[in-house]
């Protein structure tokens, strides 16, 4: 589900939103593959907070190693041409984490077709665009 962050504007001002990037709270599913040279070191799976084009905060089984690359994979909840699963693959380093989630730096990013075989689940309501 992708939110309007309308209402972070509203109260911009008085909170000091240091963030230089729209955010746009996005609830899917996300797995994570913490990379060490060309070997996984570790993987699981967790949920969008948000996304910017600079960075993704998710929740992660465990903490994450700051500094460590990653790679992401989730499936986009918008279907291209109205027909089309896709998937989005994020790239980039872990810059924060704790026992709550992680933050990741986003390096690179492409979007996939996903294969005839893929399901995407169906939304039970509309997508509602959020921004901050």
């Amino acid at each position: 589900m992708i939110q309007n962050l309308d209402d972070r504007a509203l109260h911009a001002q008085t909170d000091r939103e240091r963030r230089t990037k729209r955010r746009f709270h996005i609830d899917q599913e996300v797995r994570y593959k913490m990379l060490y040279g060309q070997r996984i070191a570790e993987t699981g799976t967790g949920r969008t907070f948000n996304i910017s084009s600079g960075g993704v905060w998710f929740s992660t089984e465990s903490m994450l190693t700051s500094g460590m690359p990653v790679e992401l994979s989730m499936n986009w909840p918008v279907l291209l041409n109205d027909s089309c699963p896709m998937k989005l693959m994020i790239y980039g380093c872990v810059v924060r984490s704790n026992e709550k989630g992680a933050a990741v730096a986003i390096e690179r990013y492409e979007f996939r077709t996903a294969g005839r075989g893929f399901q995407q689940p169906i939304a039970s309501s509309p997508v509602e665009l959020r921004y901050s």
